[in-house]
């Protein structure tokens, strides 16, 4: 799903424009990087958490040439499922898949 299908399907249950629609996405979204730009956890319960994390400085390879280089630390973002979102999943996987023969 993109962010304009989302914006779509939003756009079907609440009596607001697509734009306005646009805009209140792009606050969430902004103040969720903002918040991890900050070194803050965003946890929205039962959905998941979005934390930073500490990469340490590693030794990888190049895979074209095979050469050693230092990969340098680094913070990236990560996203934790919550319990609601896993076990939503997991029931959905069990109604939509069908059975191997």
């Amino acid at each position: 799903m993109t962010k304009a299908e989302l914006i779509d399907a939003l756009a079907g249950k609440v009596d607001l424009s697509k734009r306005q629609l646009g805009e209140i996405v792009d606050l969430v979204l902004n103040e969720i990087r903002d918040a991890l730009v900050n070194g803050e956890k965003v946890q929205l319960i039962p959905f998941g958490s979005f934390v930073v994390k500490e990469r340490q400085k590693r030794e990888g390879r190049n895979p074209k040439t095979g050469v050693k280089l230092m990969i340098q630390a680094r913070r990236v973002p990560a996203f934790t499922a919550g319990k609601g979102l896993r076990d939503a999943v997991a029931d959905s996987k069990k109604r939509t898949v069908p059975k191997k023969r």
